[in-house]
């Protein structure tokens, strides 16, 4: 083959190349592009707080690897659902991501009879991050070192206990409608501005019991100013090995099995390459040794699933929070 041939043949290769990369869909520039400008994350809680600190170091390694700034908003309010609202409403460009709990992404739908956003229909949920399990605590005072124990003591006891939570529709607030249902004890219920003041009442003896962050009463479980009977979920918590789930100790109840989570979601329109792309750099980022410590320092569980494994897991779970919702009968205009 003479040389001019051999020119020739590579110039018609390369217009071929060309004209089929001209031909490649939008989609697919914008993936290869992606990210070209800073990507934001929307935590729609106060700053300082578990999904804040899994959010910000998530966030660090990631724009290590994307090499784009990746800046924490926080924006809290009405139960994390302003700013998970405000991600509802953004242009779906990947630009735009809310690291949120389960509240304002799944239990809110069935607690609250008014949202500005429709977490099904708004939002494309990309990764569940991490699983948050909780440990029920107990003044030490009371009777019952396990699960089954403190259900019998509940139920002789009815009408005399209390239980807390960090707020009507919180699963510290579910979990104990459940327990009085299901036991007929008609413990009553008490609903605080946050765990702190929760676990201080508990302390005190003004409360019996309550579910409670692994993060807010690890303290005091190892000063024996809390007894712990378990953990929520079917896994134990790193922070707390020597702690049996629930599960384990032979309550099977499908209440105490589920548990909330840490997760990231997009706008609805976000394409799926997109989402890829995103969920791979979380994946990967999922690896790096200082951010499961993070993770599990804040009391929770590394996932990392896949946007597929998600919506599994978002569909299996979905009936579970409903029914637990409506058992309450927490419902909020």
């Amino acid at each position: 083959m003479g040389f001019n041939a051999f020119n020739r043949r590579n110039a018609l290769q390369a217009m071929a190349a060309l004209a089929g990369g001209s031909l490649l869909p939008h989609t697919a520039w914008a993936k290869a592009a992606y990210p070209n400008k800073p990507v934001r994350f929307i935590v729609p809680f106060n700053p300082g707080g578990a999904t804040d600190i899994v959010a910000r170091v998530l966030g660090e390694s990631m724009s290590k690897r994307m090499g784009q700034p990746i800046l924490v908003e926080n924006k809290g309010g009405a139960a994390g659902m302003l700013g998970t609202d405000q991600v509802a409403k953004a242009a779906a460009d990947g630009y735009t991501l809310v690291v949120s709990l389960s509240t304002s992404l799944m239990t809110n739908q069935f607690l609250y009879s008014k949202m500005a956003y429709n977490p099904q229909k708004d939002l494309r949920m990309l990764c569940q991050i991490a699983s948050a399990p909780v440990t029920l605590v107990v003044h030490p005072s009371v009777p019952a070192s396990n699960m089954k124990e403190l259900l019998a003591w509940v139920k002789s006891n009815k009408g005399k206990v209390s239980y807390g939570s960090w707020g009507v529709g919180s699963y510290a607030h579910l979990g104990g409608a459940y327990m009085s249902k299901t036991m007929n004890a008609d413990m009553t219920h008490v609903a605080y501005k946050g765990e702190a003041p929760m676990l201080q009442e508990l302390i005190g003896g003004q409360l019996q019991l309550c579910f409670a962050s692994a993060q807010n009463t690890k303290a005091f479980i190892d000063s024996g100013r809390l007894k712990a009977i378990g953990v929520t979920g079917r896994q134990r918590m790193e922070v707390l090995p020597s702690l049996p789930t629930i599960y384990e100790q032979g309550v099977t109840d499908e209440a105490y099995a589920v548990v909330g989570w840490v997760a990231m979601a997009a706008p609805a329109g976000t394409p799926k390459d997109l989402v890829e792309l995103i969920y791979a750099q979380v994946r990967e980022s999922g690896k790096d040794a200082k951010v499961l410590e993070r993770i599990a320092g804040a009391g929770f569980l590394p996932v990392f699933s896949s946007p597929d494994e998600f919506a599994k897991t978002y569909a299996s779970e979905m009936p579970v929070w409903k029914h637990l919702v409506e058992l309450a009968e927490a419902r909020i205009d």
